[in-house]
């Protein structure tokens, strides 16, 4: 972290946010907050963490990703 009032300090969790509640949460209807919990986190671990492509990761998956590298190091 950087000095106090450094905006880019929030700057990756604010697009995770950004992206959690633009692809999950306004296309859905909820009725308890328990339905709301397990939803997000159904939604961080397996399809953000293990399904969705990220650009970081050259529009791989988190999983595939891992796989790929675990394989090149077999191979070195």
């Amino acid at each position: 972290m950087s000095r106090r009032g450094n905006g880019y300090d929030n700057t990756p969790m604010e697009s995770f946010w950004g992206t959690l509640t633009n692809e999950w949460v306004h296309h859905r209807h909820y009725t308890t907050r328990e339905e709301v919990k397990a939803d997000i986190t159904e939604y961080i671990e397996i399809f953000y963490n293990r399904q969705r492509r990220h650009s970081k990761l050259g529009n791989l998956s988190p999983a595939v990703f891992a796989q790929q590298a675990r394989i090149q190091q077999m191979g070195t």
